[in-house]
């Protein structure tokens, strides 16, 4: 059983999604059932939908589209991440709402794509220690020379749950293992955060890469993280862009090859399971 923490759908009939167009591979619909169909081949039994950097005036609007494909007998679909912005003042009020909504189970705000000091302003700050003993995450996005502005911001709130998503960006392509080595490092001696095992395959050569390419940073991750603080995501749409969703699942298959049953469990679902009540 694999749940797959870490699902973007885009619908551009129903949403607004502004950075599409500077990424014309992924400027295109990717709907429910597109992925649904694979993903059940791929022994996926469940899934979080991610936020996906919708406009901003459009941030619940995309919970409830999601919400509402969820209430669909035999949907996979069962929760959602949701997208925030702490930096504004309005977020305590939308605080509220979401933690009234048991389909939302977190938070993200992606921190690559805004200034670094955006996450160290007071509003930013005091609004992330507001979700203090709540029930929901924050899913943390950001490059590895980032990690500094990321480690004040979970040493500032050790209260919440943050995910570190796609085993923190490394830069696979380039083999620039260093830096992302030390804040995966930092990172993990923090016991608020979980690691995430998705995405990485997109940060390798496309042409190139295989399991072999990947397996150190996986191994990294489980080395540093433990098998009670990982989980597993796939990154669908973005994985096309490094094989697709049924080669990301093999892949996962014979890195975890090696490990445990009763320690691929907690990676494929046992976390994701106790992390998000599911």
């Amino acid at each position: 059983m694999l749940i797959d923490t870490h699902l973007h759908l885009i619908d551009r009939s129903k949403l607004t999604y502004p950075w599409l167009s500077g990424v014309p591979a992924l400027d295109r619909d990717f709907l429910y059932n597109t992925y649904a169909s694979e993903a059940r081949r791929c022994g996926i039994d469940a899934a979080l939908h991610m936020e996906v950097d919708v406009d901003a005036g459009e941030m619940q609007r995309e919970t409830d589209v999601v919400k509402e494909l969820s209430d669909t007998s035999g949907q996979l679909i069962r929760g959602a991440i949701a997208a925030c912005r702490p930096e504004d003042e309005g977020f305590a009020g939308y605080l509220e709402r979401q933690m009234a909504d048991p389909f939302v189970k977190g938070f993200r705000r992606v921190l690559h794509v805004v200034p670094d000091e955006l996450s160290e302003g007071a509003v930013f700050r005091e609004h992330i220690r507001r979700m203090s003993g709540s029930r929901l995450t924050f899913d943390i996005c950001a490059l590895p020379h980032q990690m500094s502005r990321v480690l004040a911001l979970i040493d500032l709130a050790p209260e919440v749950q943050f995910v570190l998503d796609h085993c923190g960006v490394p830069a696979i392509s380039s083999g620039a293992l260093d830096v992302w080595k030390d804040g995966i490092r930092e990172v993990a001696k923090r016991p608020n955060v979980v690691c995430k095992v998705s995405g990485v395959a997109a940060y390798a050569d496309a042409e190139t890469w295989d399991v072999e390419t990947l397996r150190p940073y996986i191994e990294q991750v489980t080395a540093n993280f433990g098998w009670d603080r990982l989980v597993w995501g796939s990154d669908w749409p973005v994985c096309t862009l490094g094989g697709g969703l049924s080669t990301w699942v093999a892949t996962t298959h014979a890195l975890f090859a090696g490990s445990s049953e009763a320690e691929r469990t907690k990676v494929f679902s046992a976390n994701a399971k106790r992390l998000w009540n599911l």
